[in-house]
């Protein structure tokens, strides 16, 4: 399966709106990224009202976010950067676990601040640097 292709239908998995038909992979990272922190806000607020159900629900999906994220890195050609990704990405999934387990917000305030450092900068590259 070609990278966006596989940026495509892990898109259209994790059941994000919208048409992303002429979306660049590019693009989908970056709405992928702000999915994923959306869901880990929405577990605060679940945390903070205690509905475990809906708290489960979305530090899961912000979980397979990660996940497809890290198996999409192309180590080959991304090198550092890719490798330093797929660690972030793999921390990040450890601490929505124990923050699930936990019902510590805390660790998914880390979370969503690491992703939003990785959003900012995704953000900031060139539309001429995207391939």
């Amino acid at each position: 399966m070609r990278r966006d292709q596989s940026f495509l239908s892990q898109y259209r998995d994790i059941g994000l709106a919208g048409s992303v038909s002429d979306a660049t992979p590019h693009r989908l990272v970056l709405l992928l990224l702000q999915s994923a922190r959306t869901r880990i806000r929405t577990a605060v607020v679940a945390i903070e009202q205690n509905d475990a159900g809906r708290k489960a629900k979305a530090i899961n999906g912000a979980y397979s976010i990660l996940e497809g994220l890290r198996i999409t890195l192309d180590h080959r050609s991304g090198g550092e950067i890719a490798s330093g990704l797929d660690a972030i990405y793999q921390y990040g999934g450890r601490r929505l676990v124990e923050a699930n387990a936990a019902n510590d917000p805390n660790h998914l305030h880390e979370v969503d601040s690491l992703l939003q450092e990785i959003e900012s900068a995704w953000s900031q590259i060139p539309a001429s640097a995207h391939g």
